[in-house]
């Protein structure tokens, strides 16, 4: 079958509406965001897709409406703040979330094709971005949204569910938890995750003088005068230095090629680290034309648990630092892959409180971003997250993932291929990366060398 592009011709939006929280606080709060939440002012743009069965296909023409009351009379109850305003404060030069109760965007849409004219819902698709409500589709670039939602019914009586969420507000796992209890109240089934949900971030605010007692090369200085945007994922100047490119490719690993890379380190070591270090090393061979050149990777460590006292139980935010890993390019090829591996354990290893305290205070200082320029870039670790539970009354996705427009060199997304109704490939990994098609090239000839 041919595949299909989603286009303004064949997804027709409905006009946006604005969802109101019916318990924002009074009078109205302003909420301090930590420096960790000011490193990650971007969005994060996801879309589910659903099969409907057919003896379901009559109740599911009710989606819309019962995301949309979902939303409004239950999820913006504990998460009243999602209906809050990001704004810079001026005299203080750093972002804050004003609980004003602006409202949630929401749409409803219909799109004239059938799930299965879209093809391979896994790979990379920049038509997806019409399943999602932009902020530029709200009329107002002053208002800064922290949540869209657009619920898009196909002709085949499947649906879809894009949401566009703020970083700065919640880190993934937070995210994914507001998307279960969502998708629980459309269940009929109330919050999933219940407690009281606790927005404060004072608990990591920076020490007051700052004590930095590590070198945090994992992040790149800002120059004073950067403006804060919250469409990249770094700010100001180093943003225009990020490639943004259309060369894109999804790489897919099945348990039993994990397996044998485990094993190949000669360690007890996790999917996650063999993973890391694997890509590492390939992309290094790939991309470092000077081998004497220092590559490093980054990626996300939650620090909820490493923290003392912990973070609350029920902690709303961002509670991952960016841990590195780094070694000369010619160094990690000759080492071999326990090398890679140590490297990505041992920066794993070095993240415990008064690091992460370290951290914090660097950020106040120095009010920097990952630094993923010079061949370096990050891994985010997505099939961690547990999207392919997202049951909205109708079973589980065929697929969930981000919604890629283009595709940046410096960042590789590791997702699960485990989502679908009827699939047994539990433990499976896909990893999306995008680079220069010479690069590419030599990354495909060394990525599946195990």
């Amino acid at each position: 079958m041919e595949t299909l592009l989603l286009t303004e011709q064949n997804v027709k939006k409905s006009k946006p509406i604005t969802l109101f929280s019916p318990s924002n606080p009074a009078p109205m709060e302003t909420l301090y965001l930590s420096n960790i939440d000011q490193t990650v002012a971007f969005n994060v743009e996801t879309v589910f897709f659903y099969e409907v069965p057919e003896v379901l296909g009559a109740a599911a023409s009710d989606i819309v409406r019962r995301v949309r009351l979902a939303v409004s009379e239950v999820l913006l109850v504990p998460y009243y703040f999602m209906a809050g305003r990001l704004r810079c404060n001026l005299l203080s030069n750093r972002l804050e979330l004003v609980c004003n109760n602006k409202g949630v965007l929401f749409t409803g849409a219909t799109a004239s094709l059938r799930l299965k004219e879209l093809g391979n819902l896994s790979f990379p698709n920049p038509s997806f971005q019409n399943l999602i409500l932009s902020a530029e589709e709200s009329g107002d670039l002053s208002n800064s949204l922290v949540l869209s939602i657009q619920v898009t019914r196909f002709r085949c009586g499947g649906f879809s569910i894009g949401f566009v969420i703020n970083h700065s507000i919640l880190d993934g796992r937070s995210a994914a938890e507001m998307m279960l209890n969502l998708a629980s109240i459309c269940r009929g089934e109330g919050m999933k995750i219940a407690g009281d949900l606790d927005p404060d971030r004072s608990c990591i605010r920076a020490r007051n003088p700052p004590q930095i007692k590590f070198q945090h090369t994992e992040y790149s200085d800002l120059p004073e005068s950067s403006a804060i945007s919250f469409t990249s994922p770094v700010v100001s100047s180093p943003a225009a230095r990020l490639s943004r490119i259309s060369n894109f490719n999804l790489f897919c690993f099945d348990p039993d090629m994990i397996k044998r890379l485990k094993e190949k380190s000669g360690m007890n070591c996790s999917s996650f680290e063999a993973m890391v270090a694997h890509i590492w090393i390939a992309r290094t061979k790939a991309v470092f034309v000077d081998r004497t050149k220092t590559a490093s990777v980054l990626f996300a460590v939650d620090i909820r648990n490493k923290m003392s006292p912990p973070l609350p139980r029920r902690f709303i935010g961002n509670a991952v630092i960016t841990a590195t890993a780094s070694a000369r390019a010619d160094e990690l090829s000759e080492r071999g892959f326990s090398f890679g591996v140590g490297l990505v354990r041992g920066a794993i290893e070095r993240v415990d409180n008064e690091y992460v305290r370290s951290v914090i205070d660097w950020l106040e200082v120095h009010k920097g971003v990952p630094s993923v320029l010079d061949g370096n870039f990050f891994v985010s670790a997505w099939w961690k997250l547990p999207f392919h539970e997202l049951d909205f009354g109708y079973g589980k996705p065929v697929y969930g993932g981000p919604v890629l427009i283009g595709g940046k060199e410096e960042f590789v997304l590791l997702l699960s291929d485990c989502s679908g109704v009827g699939k047994d490939r539990e433990g499976g990994i896909n990893v999306w990366i995008a680079l220069e098609q010479e690069k590419m090239l030599k990354f495909h000839s060394f990525v599946f060398q195990i």
